[in-house]
């Protein structure tokens, strides 16, 4: 056995759950050993005890408690990718150079494995983007499932670091489109209501659910976090519904979505935030439309610019809106050429 171990989580390592981070900087940790750690208090992030699916970031110090040696399980050859799935993974390619490859993630495509996700995911699809590369790409950020559009990726350890600290220091610049019930007023506003997690998630967290919280009580609820959205109203169809521009200031847990919703606009087709209804029974009325319009969840990232950590240039990468989204565009006489690249430009 090995003794206790104190170690900081690096600048490229954040925003990972802890059992991930743990196994593979140890391999022959097993799920459960690391489970058992949780529930008797043994692995703590900053001297408090935590979840095995808990998300670190970078900085902070983990302890880890003596490890078992000699009794590691043999390898278990990791089946590759298959063909149908790394032509889609391929296909999704928006751009790309020598050190940085942009998607365009499916909806229903989840960013990483957890618990109920299954085992297809960006990140385990990886092995399919490698082009001639020796490591796979890693993911700098994370879009929700459910959520469509750019995603970056790394392809060496250094631009993940630079990628990442760009991402912590907001240095970035990422505007989502989606399609809301009705029309916020004022059309160009900011919301600003800070996010705690829900009580009752799932096991895994797939049931995680973010409750908004007045400004003034961010400071006095605790696991609260500030929270700042910027939107414009792009085009509406009557008070129905409207197409909305989106600018997370901050990068909170399903922040869009329970933002908008706590104004009074979920997304069309957010079952969680929006509830299901498909009837207008006036304000906060369920986000689904009926009729021609999809029931997935209308959230798409459009766009990412960012400064290029070699070139230094500035880079630009659109994203095409997924098949459900292009549908309900047409169905509602929208054109994604008749509105601004960034609305937010003149007063950002």
């Amino acid at each position: 056995m090995s003794g206790v171990q104190t170690i900081r989580v690096g600048a490229d390592e954040g925003e990972q759950r802890i059992d991930r981070w743990l196994k593979k900087r140890f391999p022959q940790l097993t799920q459960g050993a690391v489970e058992k750690w949780c529930r008797t208090g043994q692995l703590r992030v900053d001297g408090g005890r935590v979840k095995a699916n808990t998300r670190i970031e970078a900085g902070q110090e983990i302890r880890v408690p003596p490890l078992p040696e000699g009794d590691a399980p043999a390898p278990v050859a990791k089946p590759r990718v298959k063909q149908s799935d790394a032509e889609m993974i391929q296909s999704c390619v928006l751009w790309r150079d020598e050190h940085i490859i942009a998607l365009n993630k499916p909806p229903g495509l989840p960013s990483q494995g957890g618990s109920g996700q299954g085992d297809r995911h960006v990140d385990g699809l990886t092995e399919a983007l490698m082009f001639g590369y020796k490591d796979r790409p890693k993911l700098v950020h994370r879009l929700d499932k459910d959520t469509s559009g750019v995603l970056l990726l790394a392809r060496t350890d250094r631009i993940a670091r630079a990628l990442s600290e760009a991402f912590r220091h907001r240095l970035t610049r990422k505007i989502y489109w989606a399609a809301v019930a009705g029309v916020p007023h004022p059309r160009m506003g900011s919301v600003k209501y800070g996010l705690v997690k829900a009580p009752g998630r799932g096991r895994g967290g797939e049931g995680e659910k973010m409750m908004a919280v007045h400004p003034s009580a961010v400071a006095v609820t605790e696991g609260a976090k500030r929270a700042h959205t910027d939107y414009a109203v792009l085009d509406a169809l009557g008070g129905r519904v409207s197409w909305v521009a989106m600018v997370p200031v901050t990068g909170r847990t399903h922040q869009l979505r329970a933002h908008m919703a706590e104004i009074g606009h979920p997304i069309v087709g957010d079952g969680k935030y929006g509830g299901s209804g498909q009837e207008n029974l006036g304000d906060g009325w369920g986000a689904q439309l009926g009729g021609e319009i999809s029931r997935k969840l209308h959230l798409h990232a459009r766009m990412i610019r960012f400064e290029h950590p070699i070139t230094k240039k500035l880079i630009t990468v659109t994203a095409p809106l997924p098949e459900h989204m292009a549908r309900t565009w047409k169905t509602l006489g929208w054109s994604e050429n008749d509105v601004p690249e960034d609305p937010f430009a003149e007063t950002a």
